[in-house]
């Protein structure tokens, strides 16, 4: 079986900001600024929240990243698995949500145009 994602990956980078320089700085930038630098959540809990965003979006490089960071800001195991549960139960809870639009859907007999 051929692996798509794999940590190797990350070599890429290069040849992704060299091929949209400006894009790339601006990104790069903008997640410096939004998980870095000091504001009103403190760091360790932007990492939590960072972990719940990867594992609903399922970004390996995102959860390796913020998982590392994660556990030198002092998340415990507990917390940990209390974020896993929480992203868990609000992904389901968005699968709820589209079957509810399907159910309005499937009931009017018509599809969004």
């Amino acid at each position: 079986m051929k692996h798509y994602a794999t940590p190797e990956d990350k070599l890429f980078a290069k040849d992704l900001l060299q091929g949209a320089p400006r894009q790339g700085k601006a990104w790069l930038d903008f997640d410096h600024s939004t998980l870095e630098e000091p504001s009103a959540i403190p760091s360790k809990y932007k990492e939590m929240i960072a972990i719940a965003v990867a594992l609903t979006t399922q970004c390996p490089y995102c959860l390796e990243k913020h998982t590392g960071k994660a556990g030198m800001l002092g998340v415990t195991k507990e917390e940990m698995a209390e974020v896993i549960m929480i992203a868990a139960a609000v992904r389901s809870g968005a699968t709820l949500g589209y079957g509810l639009l399907t159910m309005k859907l499937f009931s009017a007999g018509t599809e969004i145009k």
